[in-house]
């Protein structure tokens, strides 16, 4: 928790600071939607690197530009984590997914270069006929990436949190985007 919180931390003043000074780095049109259509893929941490040993995903995020270098962000999407083989018995741990929704601020500190943060709900779906967690969890997420006009190369941190329960996955996003 310590390192997610530090790296929330950064990002939020990182925006706070370069959005509060004159740049000029306008990688995103203000007043302008675009929409992008990502492929994820990463490795999960906290409990969950107990039972999964990879991560595969697919996302949409919405962009508002505000300004020319700052946009609120609203994404979507799902994660399969791929289950690890108990030493134990030998089997494979279940498997399960997660889905979050999340709204989000991505400021360009350079031209091309962002800093985002995110923040919403995420609901876990289990394997085969046992359906959906009886619960939600908190889903905060803090990155950096690259993007011009159509593509988003980007790293995040993400944790899954409920009461002392923390799994998460740090990811890399590469999205295809465009205006609408």
């Amino acid at each position: 928790m310590k390192i997610l919180s530090k790296l929330i931390a950064v990002s939020f003043a990182a925006s706070a600071i370069f959005f509060s000074t004159n740049v000029k780095a306008q990688t995103v049109a203000a007043n302008k939607f675009t929409f992008s259509l990502g492929a994820e893929t990463g490795v999960p941490t906290g409990v969950a690197r107990l039972g999964a040993n990879f991560v595969l995903g697919a996302s949409g995020k919405f962009q508002y530009g505000v300004t020319n270098n700052f946009a609120v962000t609203f994404a979507a999407g799902g994660y399969h984590f791929f289950p690890k083989t108990d030493p134990l018995t030998n089997k494979k741990y279940g498997s399960y997914g997660e889905i979050p929704l999340k709204i989000g601020v991505k400021e360009f500190v350079i031209p091309n270069f962002y800093v985002a943060a995110e923040g919403g709900l995420a609901w876990e779906k289990l394997e085969g006929n046992q359906g959906w967690a009886p619960f939600h969890r908190r889903d905060l997420a803090g990155g950096i990436g690259y993007a011009d006009k159509h593509w988003d190369l980007g790293v995040r941190y993400e944790d899954f949190y409920m009461k002392d329960y923390h799994s998460g996955v740090v990811a890399l996003r590469l999205a295809y985007g465009f205006g609408l």
